[in-house]
């Protein structure tokens, strides 16, 4: 596939999700960015017109929870085989974690290295968050002057050594800073339960006993502590990969407050369910872990009634053998679900199934996060001016999903053997056709975006 120029072109369908809802329109693109959103009879004269037919084209998505693991752990995932599955998936912006890169993204140093590991690699853009650590609030400001869209902070510990959990100190030390600079917190909420449970320490092939091990109490008691906190110091907080349903009202409450909080769930807990996880299947392993059938309907009316703002993926892929899929051991196994690819068509496949509509699906996967990174001006939806990142895709049109399709590092995932609903046609990236029809474009044009 040869790269597009620049020049001014158009690509339309009969279903395009503008801001005013779902119909036929013409998208003009020019140097980068959305020339205009028009109707569907207006064509090029001179330039050049795709028209997708009854495709879908609506806004990139934009997955703000993902580990690439690069520079130190390329061998788990790293810039090249992600945002290659990314484009494969409509992705047009990924946001990465701090961790679980070698070293971890908590000082400026390290910063510079992640920046220097993405040259030559990204196929769509990507944005970093600097790390929370006991110690390190000193780097937070100069992370955040190098461009990082938010700081992440466990309240358990985070499976690395080197990502130590922080705790109400190290808490009270960032916040105010990321209050001053209006920069996001963002927060795994768990917290270990006062009788100290852990995860089983012995051999343990029961998925029951993994899921007894990380309760919903660990949530609730997080969550707790940061709305408390985000009262105190209007600092804005973001609940990254919320698991269970029950924090829902408080959630709610605390938002009814007007308090600076914002809330992500991701596909796994919209899609599985407890209850179907086999005993000895580790590739269903995740914290907070997938809970019963009644929880994930609880977390998608939480989506439609606005408590949760957007869906994230938080791919956290890693070798085969650190899964324990030969032994099929829980205690064991590396937790962390891998799911870049399909992020689109997970959510759509449950969506449809609940009366869902694009507008919502495209507001979940697109607009939420751009608001989140404080994008919403450049990204999220296709309106005059944002960057002209997009995704044609079939709604109706089914797959499943095999190693063969898998453009991650490795194939290790639960939806292996799935069938799923939105098929990806093309990806467009800021003007670049990245993707499209199975084919990937000959030259690396992703960027990193800083705010």
């Amino acid at each position: 596939m040869s790269r597009i120029s620049n020049k001014s072109r158009a690509v339309r369908s009969r279903r395009v999700v503008t801001p005013e809802g779902v119909r036929p329109a013409t998208v003009w693109l020019l140097d980068g960015i959305i020339e205009r959103v028009a109707s569907y009879d207006e064509a090029p004269i001179d330039g050049t017109l795709e028209d997708f037919g009854d495709a879908v084209i609506s806004p990139g998505v934009i997955d703000a929870h993902v580990h690439i693991n690069e520079p130190g752990r390329a061998d788990w995932e790293g810039f090249e085989t992600a945002t290659r599955a990314a484009a494969a998936g409509g992705l047009t912006m990924l946001a990465e974690m701090p961790l679980n890169a070698s070293p971890v993204v908590t000082t400026l140093a390290a910063w510079h290295q992640k920046i220097a590991a993405t040259k030559d690699k990204i196929r769509v853009d990507c944005g970093f968050y600097g790390g929370l650590v006991p110690g390190n609030v000193d780097e937070i400001e100069p992370m955040l002057d190098a461009g990082a869209l938010g700081i992440k902070a466990f309240l358990v510990h985070s499976g690395l050594d080197e990502f130590p959990a922080a705790g109400e100190t190290e808490l009270r030390a960032a916040m105010p800073i990321l209050a001053r600079r209006g920069v996001p917190l963002l927060v795994h909420a768990e917290i270990e339960g006062e009788t100290g449970q852990t995860p089983p320490a012995l051999p343990s092939r029961r998925y029951a006993d993994y899921l007894a091990s990380r309760p919903a109490n660990w949530e609730l008691r997080a969550i707790r502590l940061m709305i408390g906190l985000c009262r105190e110091f209007n600092c804005p907080v973001h609940i990254v990969h919320l698991a269970t349903a029950q924090a829902l009202p408080e959630l709610k409450a605390a938002r009814a407050e007007g308090l600076p909080l914002t809330v992500e769930t991701s596909p796994h807990y919209l899609f599985f369910d407890a209850e179907a996880i086999p005993d000895g299947a580790t590739q269903f392993k995740c914290a907070p872990p997938i809970r019963d059938a009644a929880n994930r309907e609880g977390l998608w009316q939480g989506l439609r009634d606005g408590t949760i703002d957007f869906v994230a993926s938080d791919h956290s892929p890693c070798p085969p053998a650190l899964k324990n899929l030969d032994s099929g051991n829980f205690a064991g196994a590396w937790g962390g679900i891998a799911s870049l690819q399909w992020m689109l068509p997970i959510v759509w496949s449950g969506a449809r199934l609940r009366g869902v509509s694009l507008e919502d699906v495209t507001r979940w996967t697109s607009g939420g996060p751009a608001k989140l990174l404080r994008l919403e001006n450049q990204k999220g939806v296709l309106k005059e001016g944002l960057d002209a990142d997009l995704v044609v895709w079939e709604p109706e049109t089914s797959f499943m999903v095999t190693a063969e399709n898998n453009f991650h590092r490795h194939k290790v995932t639960p939806y292996n053997g799935v069938e799923l609903m939105g098929a990806t046609r093309a990806t467009f990236v800021r003007g670049e056709k990245v993707y499209a029809d199975g084919e990937f474009a000959s030259q690396i044009t992703g960027q990193v975006v800083r705010k």
